[in-house]
């Protein structure tokens, strides 16, 4: 799958595409549901899957202070579309001249003349253009005029509720990570590039890789973790992770006010600068203030062996 940021970019398929367009967070069961209908269309047609995305989310963009927190970063994002068999990813910048543009200038100036989209699949709930005054029925009215084809895709539920990227927020956010994973289709994961960290953890006996979180984080606590992206098998290694602000630890000038810091048991080599996928396997306990650091390096140590426990007990 290829990353592209702009609708100008050179390498957007220039036969046409089936396209959809949503923020997809989460990436839970109802997209991957959504998804696989796209990918469906398009081997169908000999058409590339294309996803377009928005980064900010609009939400962030219009009101930055009551945005719920990111389920996902681009970099997320990118591997759990990929995963899903998209072409493309189409992470467009949502700034001022997107957002003041009508919806029907973003269907023929975008969708149409720029993406050349043949079909396009969009969710019930599907708002676009300034004051979101564009929905299904305008794609449908347009149709034939910008010479594509349009499907509604309807809500995937369970239990009676809608699969929803809400849910999972508030599940997350209750350090249910079983409930998030039945939504999710998988464990949750946060992916980005290890960064250098103050190195505390190696002086304690507990090197960590450590990741920034420059969004609202969804969830905070101690917790096990796998983390793929290190070995050359693909494998993935066990460990246990902090997300947080980590309020035991003077953060060292310049430091991101939120890390996830993740120490892992087989695994000692320099990481900086690589991408890695963090899953959480199971939550251990929630952030706590410690009155010295040698009680805070003694639990630690009980983390680290609790989160042997949870791993253990997941393989069997």
């Amino acid at each position: 799958m290829k990353l592209l940021r702009s609708f100008n970019s050179g390498a957007l398929p220039r036969g046409g595409c089936a396209l959809t367009i949503g923020n997809f967070d989460a990436v839970h069961r109802g997209h991957r549901a959504m998804l696989r209908r796209l990918r469906e269309v398009a081997r169908a047609r000999n058409l590339p899957a294309v996803v377009m995305t928005f980064d900010p989310p609009p939400q962030d963009y219009f009101r930055p202070e009551a945005a719920p927190p990111r389920l996902t970063t681009a970099a997320t994002r990118f591997f759990a579309l990929r995963e899903c068999g998209a072409d493309f990813m189409l992470s467009v910048k949502f700034n001022r001249e997107l957002a003041q543009t009508g919806a029907g200038e973003f269907v023929r100036e975008h969708i149409a003349a720029k993406l050349r989209a043949k079909f396009l699949l969009v969710g019930d709930d599907f708002r676009f253009g300034a004051r979101r005054a564009g929905d299904f029925q305008m794609l449908r009215r347009m149709a034939d005029e910008c010479g594509y084809e349009v499907e509604l895709f309807g809500e995937v539920g369970e239990d009676g509720r809608r699969i929803s990227s809400t849910r999972v927020r508030e599940l997350l956010a209750a350090g249910d990570l079983p409930g998030a994973a039945q939504l999710l289709g998988r464990n949750y994961t946060h992916a980005g590039r290890v960064m250098r960290g103050a190195r505390r953890g190696r002086e304690w006996g507990y090197p960590t890789i450590n990741l920034a979180i420059r969004h609202r984080a969804a969830l905070a606590g101690i917790f096990a973790v796998r983390v793929a992206g290190l070995r050359d098998d693909g494998g993935a290694i066990d460990g246990v992770a902090s997300l947080g602000r980590r309020p035991s630890v003077r953060a060292a000038k310049g430091a991101p006010a939120v890390l996830l810091e993740a120490h892992l048991f087989d695994y000692d080599a320099d990481a900086y600068g690589k991408r890695v996928c963090v899953e959480f396997v199971g939550k251990i306990r929630d952030e706590e203030v410690f009155d010295d650091y040698q009680k805070l390096i003694e639990r630690i140590g009980e983390d680290a062996r609790i989160a042997k426990e949870i791993l253990r007990a997941q393989q069997t």
